[in-house]
């Protein structure tokens, strides 16, 4: 019985094999799915690689206008305000010998610690040139502050500001810094010295604020290589 339907399944293998005929005769193409035209492949390539090129040139043109608007921005060192030194209204004197007993201790004691706390908020002008088609975009500022050519603290504005032409900003920067930290003098004459970068003072000083600009582009966040000199001007001298 096993015999025999191994010899039913050959007998049936083989009039299936000898159901398939070779190909004679011409192919009819028409039967296989043709393959893309090679032309009109290159043309779908450069339908797709033009706009791109635009958008890629709109894009750079953007960022170029957000980088020579900040560039025509004028940045100057409008005032200072809320000056204290070791505790003491700077405004109600202008040089160690004015002020009065209770003060005088208060300084003294600062002095005797080797501190000399200069506390104020520098107020810097920013002003878009109205004739400057593009708003400018300023996303933070980083400064590093000199007084009478010495680098002293640095720090950091994150927050961005808009430039609009022909609008002048306030860019408020709270300073707070110990002079004994970096000039080498007397007691009175930092004193003095803080009261004249204040512009409080007899004698003229130099106030100057050195800063990395970062600029809002099309195409994200670019710094300036370079530092610049946003301020730099002479103060006090009564």
């Amino acid at each position: 019985m096993l015999w025999r339907k191994r010899e039913n399944v050959a007998k049936n293998t083989l009039t299936l094999m000898g159901s398939i005929q070779p190909l004679s005769g011409p192919v009819n193409a028409e039967a296989f799915p043709a393959l893309p035209n090679t032309d009109i492949l290159n043309d779908m390539r450069k339908t797709l690689v033009v706009p791109v090129l635009i958008a890629g040139t709109i894009t750079s043109c953007a960022t170029l206008q957000q980088f020579t608007a900040l560039r025509s921005v004028d940045f100057q060192l409008d005032r200072v305000a809320d000056v204290q030194v070791a505790g003491i209204d700077a405004f109600r004197v202008s040089t160690y010998s004015d002020l009065n007993l209770m003060d005088a201790a208060r300084v003294g004691a600062a002095i005797a610690r080797r501190e000399l706390p200069l506390v104020f908020q520098l107020h810097v002008r920013a002003e878009n040139p109205s004739d400057n088609p593009v708003t400018a975009r300023l996303m933070r500022l980083q400064w590093t502050l000199l007084l009478d050519d010495t680098e002293t603290i640095s720090g950091l504005i994150d927050q961005e500001l808009e430039l609009p032409p022909g609008q002048p900003r306030d860019i408020p920067v709270n300073i707070s810094l110990d002079m004994f930290d970096f000039f080498e003098r007397s007691g009175p004459d930092l004193f003095n010295l803080a009261l004249n970068l204040m512009g409080v003072g007899e004698e003229p000083s130099q106030v100057a604020l050195r800063a990395v600009p970062t600029v809002n582009t099309a195409l994200g966040p670019i710094s300036y290589p370079q530092p610049i000199t946003i301020v730099d001007q002479r103060v006090g001298g009564r």
